[in-house]
C-alpha cells in the first residue's frame, strides 16, 4: 500500500496488481503457509487499468474457440467467480446476453457462436427469434439471437480488494507507487530493481499489462507478441432513459477479429454503458486521446505487425474511425440494436485502453498467453475474459511459478 516499503528479500514478486496479478499472488499465499508473496504495482492504486476499467460484464464462455485457454479458463473461471463472490458478499447478478442478428448475413456466424457455446459447456444457451429477443430486452431489434442467461455482471474492483484482502490475511503485500525497471537473474533468485531499491525473490510472476512485452523482451522471451493499445471510450444513457436495456445486448461479431463489437451494457450499480469504440492510440496508457508516448508511439509503429494488421483490415479502421471521432456515428452504430435510442439520452462514460497483443505477422493473438525465462512466468496477453477467468487463470500462473519455487531445493 501507499508508504509501504518493498522488502529486500521474499519468495515471489508479482509485477502488476491488476486482477490477474492479484489473484496469481493469492493462490500462491493460499497453497504456501509461510510463503513471502510481494505484489509491486506502479500506479497508486490496484486495478488501475484495465481491471477497473471493464463494464464489469461477467462472460459466459461463449466466442472462444473450444479447446483455447479462453475457452476452458472462461467457462470454469466464471463458475468459480460466481461461488468466490456469493462466500465474499460482493454482489453479482445474473443478467443475462442477447447476441442480435440484424441482417442474414449473420445468421451463418450465430450458428457457429451457438457450436462454440455448446461445446465449450456453457449452460442454458439458446437461440431465439424476434418475439422471444422482444420478451428478454422490449426495446432491441434483430432477426435472431442467442440468449445466455449464465452471463452476469459485478464491480471487478471489487472483487480486485478482495483478493488483495485475502493476499493480506497470508501476511502478503501490495506495494503501490513502485515502477518495476528490471529482471536480473542471479544464483538460484532473481534481482527485481524498482523505483523502491531492490528485492531478491525466488520466482517473479509479470502480469504487467500494457507492459507486459517489455519485462518479458528483456528477460530473453521472445518478441512477439507486440503489446498495440487500442482506446475505447464509452457512453452512458441519461438515467431517465436506462430503461432501454435490461442486461446485455451485444453484436454478432467479427470471427476474424478479438472484439466483441460496440454493445450496451447494464453494469452491477444500475448505470447502462454504450460502446467502447476502438482506435489504436499513441501510448499505452492514452486514457486522454491527445495523450502520446514517444517510446509507446516509436514500439507501434517499428513493429512490423503493425503494418500488416492494417494492411489486412484498413477497412474496419477506417470504419472504427467514424464512431471515435462522432458521437453521432457512435449512436447510431448502437440505433442498429435499439432503435428507439437518441443523441439526447446519452452522456460521456469512461475510457479504458486494451491491452492487444499483435503477432508479427500481423494476426491479433487471440488468446492468453504466457511465457516462461529463468525463474520467472510472463503473462503476455491477458484481455477479456481475463476478469471472469482470473481464479482460474491463476492456477495456471501459480502451476508454471512452483516449479522455480523448489528449483535447487534439496
Amino acid at each position: 500500500m501507499p508508504g509501504q516499503d518493498p522488502p529486500r528479500e521474499c519468495d515471489v514478486v508479482v509485477v502488476g496488481a491488476g486482477i490477474v496479478g492479484l489473484a496469481a499472488a493469492r493462490e500462491l499465499a493460499l497453497r504456501h503457509d509461510g510463503l513471502r508473496v510481494v505484489v509491486l504495482e506502479r500506479e497508486s492504486r490496484i486495478a488501475a487499468h484495465q481491471s477497473g476499467r471493464t463494464s464489469g460484464v461477467i462472460h459466459a464462455g461463449i466466442y472462444y474457440r473450444p479447446g483455447s485457454l479462453k475457452a476452458r479458463l472462461c467457462v470454469a473461471g466464471a463458475r468459480e467467480l460466481y461461488s468466490y463472490c456469493e462466500e465474499h458478499g460482493i454482489r453479482t447478478e445474473r443478467n443475462g446476453k442477447v447476441i442480435v442478428a440484424i441482417v442474414e448475413d449473420e445468421l451463418d456466424r450465430l450458428d457457429e457462436l451457438q457450436r462454440r457455446g455448446r461445446e465449450n459447456g456453457v449452460s442454458g444457451l439458446r437461440r431465439i427469434g424476434p418475439d422471444d429477443l422482444r420478451e428478454i430486452e422490449p426495446h432491441a431489434s434483430g432477426i435472431a439471437a442467442l440468449h445466455s442467461p449464465e452471463t452476469g455482471v459485478v464491480d471487478f474492483n471489487r472483487v480486485a480488494a478482495s483478493f488483495g484482502a485475502d493476499l493480506a490475511e497470508r501476511h502478503g503485500q501490495v506495494v503501490t507507487g513502485c515502477t518495476v525497471s528490471s529482471l536480473t537473474p542471479g544464483a538460484g533468485s532473481l534481482t527485481v530493481e524498482h523505483t523502491g531499491g531492490t528485492t531478491s525473490a525466488r520466482a517473479v510472476i509479470a502480469c504487467a499489462g500494457a507492459w507486459s512485452d517489455r519485462i518479458a523482451v528483456a528477460c530473453g522471451a521472445p518478441a512477439e507478441p507486440r503489446i498495440l493499445p487500442f482506446r475505447g471510450a464509452y457512453l452512458r444513457l441519461a438515467p431517465g432513459r436506462r430503461e432501454l436495456v435490461r442486461a446485455n445486448i451485444y453484436p454478432v461479431p467479427d470471427p476474424e477479429l478479438p472484439f466483441l463489437g460496440m454493445h450496451l451494457t447494464r453494469r452491477i450499480d444500475g448505470e447502462v454503458l454504450l460502446g467502447p469504440s476502438a482506435l489504436l492510440v499513441g501510448a499505452r496508457d492514452a486514457y486522454r486521446l491527445e495523450r502520446i508516448s514517444p517510446r509507446d508511439l516509436a514500439d507501434t509503429l517499428m513493429w512490423p505487425g503493425t503494418w500488416r494488421l492494417l494492411r489486412e483490415h484498413w477497412h474496419t479502421a477506417v470504419g472504427e474511425l467514424r464512431p471515435a471521432a462522432s458521437r453521432k456515428a457512435f449512436i447510431g452504430e448502437l440505433r442498429r440494436f435499439v432503435p428507439e435510442l437518441r443523441a439526447a439520452d446519452v452522456l460521456d462514460g469512461p475510457v479504458g485502453v486494451r491491452a492487444q497483443a499483435v503477432a508479427r505477422d500481423g494476426s491479433l493473438v487471440d488468446d492468453f498467453v504466457v511465457h516462461r525465462t529463468e525463474r520467472a512466468v510472463h503473462v503476455r496477453n491477458a484481455p477479456s475474459p481475463a476478469a471472469t477467468s482470473s481464479l482460474a487463470l491463476a492456477r495456471l500462473i501459480a502451476d508454471e511459478a512452483e516449479g522455480f519455487l523448489w528449483q535447487g531445493a534439496g
